[in-house]
């Protein structure tokens, strides 16, 4: 066998591409963040139009991106699509923030999610576990800073690197990993949902939809002491909107990757067809399991014990008001098998996207090469890299705040890309067109400005530092293409 492959090999049919759909949405949000949406709008009403809207602005992104795959079927996915459709700085950008903090931030972030639950079964894995601990700064209230590494970060790295080793023998050994551990993780929400609604207390839930369609927001009294508890105000117009656009911060981030399966678009068989089908089914599973475990949240859970749970782990402590004292290791292990599977997505499809990008000549040389099982071996183990260092700086919690608006942001350009490719290349084929064109891409383009806007206005610590981050883009981009220059002359 060579050292090298030429090209990428087709192994995935229809039901792998559907599994790394869903298996790179679902993650440990689903599980977690209820709590701060809860806190931003304050009932169940809210709280479930949070999940509604988010599903419906996933679903109809899906839709529209099937029209894009199926004219650009190759790998690169969303980076292939805003190039053809713009130039290539923009796509540039995208690869660029996708590499900082989208991909591999949501990589650590997942692997440390995986170490913190594995806790439950091994207290040593704990993130309270402090390995080292060094100080810093004196903070805002007087209190001494630390930087700290916790065994739940090693953790996090050794099951990253696992997964990065096991992609680098080819797709088909991701794709088992990745289809096994999607199976398992959805039969197990599924099974969670109908252990709820079988456990449903009527008095809770009529008490939670009593005041459906009260919004509320809660704000620390004292940030520097939350023992004093919280102040609680209604809202109403302008700002429920920003209160929604909060909360959808956790919602859209736990909806994100679903784009993942176009990134691996050469590694697909009948990829034109493939790709939207698998968008569409996998997006579609994903929000119906998303508002129904919101729904059986609501039946089980006063709206207080929600915004409360002990640090966010609403599904914790719905499973212990389900399975008793037990349901805490039942959550504990759904989490690790739904973690492990999700990450092992988010390697696999993330490298293809660096790999595309030093073809153009805007990455590292070696990112553009396959290994002798026709992966990007190099692309994989710089994604690894990178998703060490945010692990071991501790930032990983503040990075994910900004994927959300980041991300919400290239989507839209993404979409619009639809309408401008409909002009610039009318005559190209399209196997799929968008479904509701041009309504339903326009009403996201929408939605989606609204949200991002929404959140510089309310939420600005969400918004400004990813867009540095973006825009820090520009220079490198420049200087790539001067360094392309030079080695030409």
């Amino acid at each position: 066998m060579s050292e090298h492959a030429s090209s990428f090999k087709p192994a995935l049919g229809l039901m792998d591409a559907t599994m790394i759909v869903a298996g790179s949405m679902i993650g440990s949000g689903i599980f977690i963040v209820s709590a701060d949406i809860t806190r931003n709008v304050g009932s169940a009403g809210w709280l479930i139009v949070v999940w509604a809207i988010t599903g419906f602005m996933t679903l109809t992104a899906a839709l529209s991106y099937g029209e894009l795959s199926g004219m650009f079927p190759k790998a690169g996915g969303q980076y292939v699509y805003l190039k053809e459709a713009y130039n290539p700085l923009i796509a540039f950008l995208y690869g660029w923030s996708f590499f900082a903090v989208i991909q591999t931030g949501t990589i650590a972030a997942v692997g440390v999610a995986f170490s913190k639950f594995a806790a439950y079964l091994i207290p040593a894995l704990s993130e309270d576990n402090k390995l080292i601990r060094i100080p810093t700064s004196i903070d805002a209230c007087g209190q001494q800073s630390y930087f700290t590494i916790s065994a739940a970060q090693f953790v996090s790295i050794g099951i990253i690197a696992l997964l990065t080793y096991t992609n680098t023998k080819g797709v088909k050994s991701g794709k088992w990993i990745q289809n096994i551990f999607t199976g398992t993780k959805l039969l197990s929400l599924f099974g969670l949902i109908l252990a709820g609604f079988i456990a449903f207390k009527p008095e809770v839930w009529n008490a939670n939809w009593a005041h459906a369609w009260t919004a509320t927001k809660e704000s620390l009294i004292n940030v520097c002491n939350p023992a004093e508890g919280f102040n609680i105000t209604g809202i109403t117009g302008a700002a429920l909107f920003g209160g929604i656009a909060a909360g959808m911060v956790g919602s859209v981030f736990s909806s994100d990757a679903w784009n993942n399966v176009t990134f691996i678009a050469g590694e697909i068989k009948n990829p034109a067809r493939n790709i939207g089908l698998s968008l569409f089914l996998g997006t579609l599973i994903v929000t119906v399991i998303y508002v129904s475990t919101n729904l059986m949240y609501v039946s089980v859970l006063p709206m207080n014990e929600i915004a409360h749970a002990a640090k966010d782990r609403v599904a914790v402590s719905a499973a212990n008001v389900i399975f008793g004292n037990i349901g805490t290791y039942v959550i504990a292990v759904m989490i690790m098998i739904s973690t492990f599977g999700c990450n092992n997505g988010l390697i696999l499809a993330g490298a293809r996207v660096y790999y595309t990008m030093a073809k153009d000549k805007l990455f590292f040389k070696n990112a553009g090469t396959l290994n002798a099982n026709a992966v990007p071996q190099w692309s994989l183990w710089a994604q690894f890299i990178v998703a060490s260092i945010l692990c071991l700086s501790g930032k990983y919690g503040d990075l994910l705040d900004m994927i959300s608006f980041v991300a919400v942001i290239f989507y839209v350009l993404t979409i619009l890309g639809i309408f401008i490719l409909r002009k610039k290349m009318p005559n190209i084929e399209r196997p799929y067109k968008a479904f509701g064109y041009p309504f339903l891409p326009a009403l996201y383009i929408v939605m989606g400005i609204t949200f991002c806007v929404l959140l510089i206005i309310y939420k600005p610590q969400f918004t400004w530092p990813g867009l540095i981050i973006t825009l820090i883009g520009i220079p490198l981009y420049y200087i790539a293409v001067a360094g392309n220059k030079k080695s030409v002359e």
